[in-house]
């Protein structure tokens, strides 16, 4: 837990403007009031500052700010997560916060890490469906 606690792993800027310690990225039908809320729940008895969206009324702009503003970011890999625009949207902001400093750290619940990375088994179904749908903004898909 030092790394939540430690701020001279990030840069000066970046650890300045993180208002949460760790940003929490999941399909809500998936895993809410399972996984998801359990975890949120054992971050925040140990003091560590979660951002789950029930915090904020929905909203990209809101749930974008609380990703840049946060430390870490966990993503929930769950069978629907892929079928969801919004985690999608995360993912995309999550990565470019990678980039920047920020610590990603993936769980695959009930998904294989293989089929993410390959963009196989049901990951990869949500995706073709995404390409159908965005059929004339495929590098909306791509990021």
């Amino acid at each position: 837990m030092d790394l939540l606690t430690n701020k001279g792993a990030f840069s000066s800027s970046f650890a300045e403007q993180c208002k949460y310690d760790v940003f929490l990225s999941f399909k809500g039908e998936d895993t809410r009031n399972g996984f998801t809320s359990n975890l949120n729940g054992i971050l925040r008895h140990n003091d560590i500052d979660s951002f789950m969206d029930d915090k904020l009324p929905r909203g990209p702009i809101e749930l974008l700010e609380a990703i840049e503003r946060s430390r870490i970011a966990i993503i929930i890999f769950s069978i629907n997560y892929a079928f969801s625009t919004w985690c999608l949207n995360e993912l995309v902001k999550i990565l470019k916060g990678k980039k920047n400093g920020q610590l990603v750290l993936p769980i695959f619940l009930k998904v294989d890490p293989s089929e993410v990375r390959n963009q196989m088994g049901e990951f990869g179904k949500a995706l073709a469906k995404l390409e159908k749908k965005f059929k004339d903004n495929k590098e909306k898909v791509q990021r």
